[in-house]
């Protein structure tokens, strides 16, 4: 894989397919997923014509992996190093998870020169539950906001159990081989930076088409938050998948696909680019 240095040095890895001069597409993997995930993806928009960029962004895949110093913040600034490394613009950002949020603490530190549309797969924008946003995280609150995401995810008891997913969790295997459930304490302050996040202030700001997918059994938080997600935008739209948990992208690939090229189709510039 190709290796772009972030500005602190930090080796980030990108891998590329499709057509070098066909629209950019830049794909961020969730909370310690790596680039592999998106591999249902990548022929489908490879084969559509487009420029399909893979990425490691530090802690992932075959990124460096430093043991601290990674918060939103630093994911962003890893964003913005590779797009402008690879000098691209008109770029479509896909953000799954984690790699959704990363998508948003990039657009508000860095801008939206570069970007001209963004695509969020499973992703609350906010995952404290409180009045004004029930779509957050199932059983995170107020009451238990420092202590929650202290030893790791929380198993919420919320989606199909794994061993009835048959083939959904065959593709899910598949898509995450390798992927290592043993957290650091860097990753620890990671995520809670992640979970105490509130990206609706930057959605509502823009003005690029965005899509927020949903997997209507999601593990991790209600289907609901696609629709809300998508009020807050002025160009927003949402989908729910049927049958379908957190990782939207993997276990109904074909759905997913289906509905991102329909929106890349009706999203694209002018130019065709």
């Amino acid at each position: 894989m190709p290796a772009i240095r972030a500005d602190d040095g930090v080796r980030l890895q990108y891998e590329a397919a499709g057509d070098p001069n066909g629209r950019p597409v830049v794909l961020l993997a969730g909370f310690k997923a790596a680039a592999t995930s998106w591999m249902y993806q990548v022929p489908a928009l490879a084969g559509a014509g487009y420029r399909v960029l893979s990425v490691d962004v530090r802690g992932h895949g075959a990124g460096e992996r430093p043991e601290s110093g990674v918060d939103m913040a630093r994911r962003a600034r890893d964003v913005r190093d590779i797009l402008d490394a690879l000098d691209l613009r008109d770029v479509v950002l896909i953000g799954g998870s984690m790699g959704a949020s990363t998508i948003w603490s990039y657009l508000h530190a860095e801008g939206e020169q570069r970007t001209a549309a963004v695509v969020s797969v499973d992703q609350t924008p906010k995952m404290l539950n409180t009045e004004d946003w029930p779509h957050g995280f199932y059983g995170y609150t107020p009451s238990n906001a420092d202590t929650y995401f202290a030893e790791g995810i929380p198993a919420t008891g919320r989606g199909t159990p794994l061993v009835r997913r048959g083939l959904r969790l065959v593709r899910l295997l598949r898509a995450m081989k390798g992927a290592e459930r043993a957290l650091t304490a860097g990753e620890l302050s990671l995520l809670h930076d992640h979970a105490t996040a509130d990206w609706r202030g930057v959605i509502a700001a823009t003005g690029l088409p965005v899509l927020f997918v949903a997997g209507a059994d999601s593990e991790f938080w209600p289907s609901s938050h696609a629709a809300a997600s998508a009020a807050l935008a002025a160009r927003g739209e949402s989908a729910v998948i049927a049958h379908d948990g957190h990782a939207a992208n993997i276990e109904q690939p074909r759905a997913f696909n289906a509905g991102l090229l329909e929106f890349l189709a009706r999203t694209a510039p002018a130019s065709g680019r």
